[in-house]
């Protein structure tokens, strides 16, 4: 059977709710926009920022976060329609998969390796930061450098941060990977009140940072090119936006909860769409004041916030925040590892990974192995590289998602018009395209190493599918697949 062989929608749907044992529905729309708020605020805004600004933008990341909006704002509208009209677990996989075939569908799921799991670990590299912040500053306990940073960790100044291995961020990882294999409905019932901590929290940042707010540090609002690529100027605010798009990705894990939503065809638009629009202006106004506070050029450490909020005299609302972020991190890393368990529970199902992925536990009705799995793999990924590195491979992997989602919707829209769609993407094709184009001028704009590390996975990817999956397919042998 051909390589780019498509599964039809009716059959993905039907097998999705076969079986003695399915995934739970119990998300309605503010859950879903709760678990998109989840993964959307977090690390992108707490500690890429400052990243951002400090390498490549300066005060005018606030430009590249727009850019970055607009690109996800036409993406959210089509994998809005694509989720409403496939409402199961899998997200850009599963939409391939009917779209475009095997063999895309294989690609983009192993692509999708790289948004959830390894951006689990960027937020976990995140996460360490501030608890250790946390710990060293309000209860005086000074943990080891070799606890607390990897090798690949660096200070301000280019030399080594002097770790061995993150174990607080490994530890973080577990924690939440056994939380996730007790259920669905626990596991939005935290991340709901994690979520309504951490939007408290940015509230009080912007209401109070704003009055320290030095003017002089908007000057030049776009620093002058180094004259090299992406290092300030406006290659530097594209450059940022697309290292600053990994802040995005958590609509697209609203995605990856269809077949646990109530409601899907009517809720995951509202899901989608209402996250991300509420979050895009969050990130506006946060790294307008972030960037006002403290100077661009010492915003590239680990914990940005917290440096900027010394700056002032309250310091009752510095541990607040600093809780509130310790909160908001956790809860991406939670709806991180939700969706990419989901998405390799449903490519289980189609026999292109091994079987465990795909068994649910009789009374948690949640792919348990597969959450025991990503546990393992994203704890050693997130003890062993830097935060910086890893953002940037996240990024690339988020934006070629995203075109890939854009394009299906052209591509279904000519090749089945005829099929029901609950939430229809408006101005097709030119929104897609549109989309598109942005995501790929983001990518462009992305240094040489990002995307020869890219195209390293993806050749690993490949060699996975050729060697196993394909031969395991149960598209390619209705018969014979285990």
């Amino acid at each position: 059977m051909s390589l780019f062989a498509t599964k039809p929608i009716a059959r993905i749907i039907a097998e999705a709710e076969s079986g003695d044992v399915t995934l739970k529905r119990a998300l309605g729309p503010w859950s879903l926009i709760s678990l998109g708020i989840g993964a959307i605020i977090g690390a992108g805004i707490f500690s890429i920022t400052g990243h951002a600004a400090a390498d490549y933008a300066g005060p005018a990341v606030v430009l590249s976060f727009i850019v970055a909006g607009i690109g996800c704002a036409f993406a959210g509208m089509c994998y809005s329609e694509l989720a409403s009209m496939i409402p199961v677990a899998g997200s850009a996989y599963t939409y391939s998969y009917a779209i475009l075939g095997e063999l895309p569908a294989w690609i983009i799921g192993w692509d999708l390796v790289l948004e959830y799991a390894v951006a689990a670990a960027v937020v976990a590299s995140a996460w360490s930061h501030y608890v250790n912040a946390f710990l060293h500053d309000y209860l005086d306990i000074t943990l080891p450098v070799a606890w607390t940073a990897c090798l690949m960790d660096k200070l301000p100044d280019g030399t080594s941060a002097g770790g061995t291995m993150n174990l607080l961020a490994m530890v973080v990882i577990i924690a939440i990977s056994l939380l996730l294999m007790t259920g669905i409905q626990q596991s939005a019932r935290v991340n709901t009140a994690m979520v309504m901590v951490k939007l408290a929290i940015v509230v009080i940042f912007i209401g109070l940072g704003f009055g320290y707010i030095d003017w002089n540090n908007y000057h030049p609002f776009i620093p002058p090119n180094t004259g090299q690529f992406g290092h300030f100027g406006w290659s530097g605010v594209m450059r940022a936006a697309g290292v600053v798009f990994f802040a995005y990705i958590g609509f697209d894990c609203v995605s990856t909860a269809a077949q646990e939503a109530h409601l899907p065809q009517r809720d995951m638009f509202k899901g989608i769409i209402g996250s991300l629009a509420i979050c895009t202006v969050i990130y506006i106004v946060f790294s307008f004041v972030l960037t006002g506070m403290l100077n661009y050029q010492q915003l590239g450490v680990g914990a940005p916030v917290v440096a900027a909020f010394k700056k002032t005299p309250y310091h009752w609302a510095g541990f607040l925040i600093n809780i509130g972020i310790i909160c908001g991190l956790t809860s991406v890393i939670l709806v991180l590892l939700l969706g990419q368990s989901r998405v390799f529970y449903a490519m289980a199902r189609d026999g292109l990974v091994p079987p465990a992925f795909s068994e649910l536990h009789s009374k948690w009705r949640t792919p348990w192995k597969s959450n025991l799995i990503f546990m393992v793999m994203v704890s050693l990924i997130t003890g062993n590289f830097s935060l910086s590195t890893l953002g940037d491979m996240v990024s690339i992997g988020t934006l070629l998602a995203f075109i890939i989602v854009c394009a299906g919707v052209i591509v279904l829209r000519r090749t089945q018009p005829d099929v029901h769609r609950p939430y229809r993407a408006p101005a097709v094709p030119v929104f897609p395209i549109l989309g598109i184009l942005v995501c790929a001028a983001m990518m462009a704009a992305l240094d040489w190493l990002t995307w020869v590390r890219l195209v390293v996975w993806l050749v690993i990817g490949l060699g996975i599918y050729f060697g196993y999956s394909r031969s395991h397919s149960k598209l390619q042998h209705p018969r014979g697949s285990s």
